[in-house]
């Protein structure tokens, strides 16, 4: 094995947010050395990485010549240089996921085309190359309102996905590639990390519930363990280890899922990186997710993915109405409850919705826990100066 503690070991990471930021905790925690490209001067894995470099990470050379410099390169967002990751591959650099598994998710067209091959249970779905030939497809009744539009590129956090009722919800949709997906009626939103080294080996995280905000389409609550039936929970792992396999991925998946009406489980998209649905780990499980992923592309021991406790994350996101130097208001409130643990980002500019940090509730007692992340959902507020 390869020594990666207090050596000349490096490893990359693509990507400078809030993910690499708590990615880093880890590294600090071991002494790996870490270089980070991110396009923003202020991002926040700045203060917590060895070397930073400040650079666009779509830029071939940019991403190529970065990759050159250490040993390892992984990333924290999926909008990177793919052709530099291959390059860099064919020249024998490790990046962990690989640039072919981020081929397959990248483009969420090509994503669902790789379920229906591969026999992963989604919903029914057609892809488009323009927003014309979607209108066609629904002059030509090949259609039928209501359908989930997805834009094929560069959605996230509930941006490039709407419900399309009818004409009028078409009219401020991107013009780009598009998937139209059936309205499937589902009891909850589930989702499961699965974690995966170059052995082979495999674990997969309990199943989290996601509770969304009606407006802006992006998380509200997290939940794990979900409360669902032992039945649905088994399923869910084993599809997310089903999917773990199908994209023979290294390091996270995170894998969101639907459970439908009849207790089906329907994959909706997976990101191979640390996601928002594990923030619950960092003070929840013996083994977080960051940890986790560090553990995998170094191809070192999983961890035990079981949760000590019950946790729940509440998203801190940007109030409505204030845009500008960011203040935590209450946060002395929340702090005085029992079980309570922020996590402050170090984005210095908010604006509506905007993540800009997580609360972890941790309780033996689930539904104690959820009583609590009402309080301080309801307590905090991320607002302007």
């Amino acid at each position: 094995m390869a020594n990666y503690f207090s050596s000349e070991f490096v490893l990359g990471i693509l990507g400078g947010g809030q993910l690499g930021k708590m990615m880093l905790y880890e590294t600090r925690k071991y002494d790996i050395a870490t270089h980070v490209l991110d396009p923003s001067a202020e991002a926040p894995c700045k203060i917590a990485c060895d070397v930073f470099q400040q650079g666009d990470l779509m830029d071939f050379e940019t991403v190529y010549n970065f990759g050159k410099k250490v040993d390892v390169l992984t990333f924290e967002i999926e909008g990177v240089n793919v052709d530099a990751l291959e390059k860099l591959e064919s020249e024998g650099k490790k990046v962990f996921p690989s640039s072919k598994t981020l081929r397959n998710i990248q483009d969420k067209g090509v994503q669902k085309q790789f379920y229906k091959e591969h026999r992963i249970p989604t919903s029914p779905f057609i892809v488009f190359e323009s927003k014309n030939q979607l209108n066609e497809a629904i002059v030509r009744k090949e259609l039928h309102y209501p359908f989930v539009w997805k834009s094929c590129t560069g959605g996230y956090d509930g941006k490039g996905v709407s419900i399309i009722r009818d004409a009028e919800d078409i009219i401020p949709l991107s013009s780009g590639s598009c998937i139209a997906e059936k309205l499937i009626p589902f009891k909850n939103e589930l989702a499961v990390i699965v974690a995966r080294n170059p052995s082979g080996e495999v674990s997969t995280y309990p199943v989290v519930e996601m509770e969304f905000h009606p407006e802006a389409n992006q998380v509200e609550y997290v939940i794990c363990p979900a409360r669902i039936q032992d039945s649905v929970a088994d399923t869910a792992r084993a599809v997310a280890a089903q999917v773990s396999e199908a994209f023979a991925h290294v390091g996270l998946l995170a894998v969101e899922m639907f459970q439908t009406e009849e207790d089906e489980i329907l994959v909706n998209e997976v990101a191979p990186r640390p996601h928002n649905s594990g923030h619950y780990s960092i003070e929840a499980s013996y083994t977080n997710q960051f940890e986790q992923h560090i553990r995998a592309i170094l191809d070192l021991p999983l961890g035990n993915t079981d949760s000590k406790v019950g946790g729940i994350m509440v998203n801190l996101v940007g109030a409505e109405g204030h845009t500008g130097e960011v203040v935590y208001e209450n946060i002395s409130e929340i702090m005085a409850m029992d079980g309570v643990t922020p996590h402050i980002y170090g984005k210095k500019q908010t604006r509506p919705f905007r993540k800009m940090g997580h609360v972890t509730i941790v309780n033996e007692d689930i539904a104690e826990a959820r009583k609590v992340a009402e309080k301080v959902k309801k307590s905090i507020k991320v607002i302007s100066k």
